[in-house]
């Protein structure tokens, strides 16, 4: 399955760097397993995001699997894909831009067609590029965004709570950055989702946060706070706490850490691995099972 990751590194931006499918096995077997692309955004001094992405697998660039990408920012987000819906394109690969924010996506979500229609409604059709479903749930949630004048915490709640009753979900574990938070959900109990919270009295050492597919590194947090959001525990750092199924975490500029759950009542409509397979093909339920790179 896809991996996601989050840094906020506090109200002051920090250089970091990362490698993506950084494997302490071969660069080529870890890659067959997200074979699908891989990204990372920031922002630069001035709040603007920034991409570097590929839609190709490790194995076929490796220039970008393995060289160190140096960025400097508060906010980081990375994402390695393994596809379920969605042909290989930029277009395509994560993290995905909307007014001046960034978003990736772990999991499945259904009835697209019901989706899109939503979107046209809110006259957010026009922020879609590609044919993911994780594009079309991001232009959802900034449409939402938008109504509530800006409000990320009120518009994000909304568009989940209207996916959450009106399409098919298998999972939906996601990542929002802007500039100053990092916005993280896990729903439902699929896929998990972790967020490691670094105290900067007892972490002296630099952030240096690794898993077989994305590593993080950054020497400027030595003895400094910094909140990790990743799809799995990652070696070198001690404290991960995996999210409560249906809990959305926002980390703010200050580090402070605050829970709620904009789903209470779950999904309508929960798909199975039986369903993907059956609506999708056997790729897309392969990119979703456990044998596909799970916990």
């Amino acid at each position: 399955m896809c991996r996601l990751f989050a840094l906020h590194a506090g109200p002051d931006p920090v250089p970091a760097t990362f490698w993506l499918l950084d494997a302490p096995d071969s660069l080529a077997a870890q890659s067959h397993r997200n074979p699908d692309g891989a990204g990372i955004g920031a922002f630069d001094a001035d709040g603007s995001p920034r991409v570097d992405k590929q839609p190709l697998a490790a194995y076929d660039d490796t220039d970008f699997a393995t060289d160190a990408r140096t960025l400097e920012s508060t906010t980081f987000v990375a994402h390695v894909r393994y596809a379920s819906t969605g042909a290989l394109t930029p277009e395509n690969t994560h993290p995905f831009v909307q007014d001046g924010r960034l978003f990736a996506h772990n999991g499945v979500v259904l009835g697209l067609d019901a989706l899109d229609a939503r979107l046209d409604e809110l006259g957010a059709a026009d922020l879609v590029h590609g044919d993911t479903d994780s594009e079309r749930v991001f232009a959802l949630v900034t449409a939402e965004i938008r109504r509530t004048g800006g409000d990320v915490g009120a518009g994000l709640t909304t568009a989940l709570r209207w996916v959450a009753a009106e399409l098919p979900v298998f999972a939906l574990n996601v990542v929002l950055a802007t500039r100053d938070d990092v916005w993280a959900l896990r729903l439902p109990a699929t896929h998990r989702l972790f967020v490691l919270e670094r105290d900067g009295d007892v972490a002296q050492s630099p952030l240096d946060a690794r898993s077989p597919r994305i590593r993080a590194h950054a020497p400027a947090l030595a003895g400094e706070r910094s909140v990790v959001v990743a799809s799995e525990p990652m070696d070198g750092e001690d404290g991960w706490r995996a999210l409560v199924p249906g809990e959305l975490v926002r980390v703010d500029k200050d580090l402070r850490v605050t829970s709620s759950f904009p789903v209470p009542d779950g999904l309508t409509h929960l798909v199975t691995l039986a369903d993907l397979g059956h609506h999708l093909g056997h790729h897309a339920a392969s990119s979703q099972a456990p044998s596909g790179g799970a916990e």
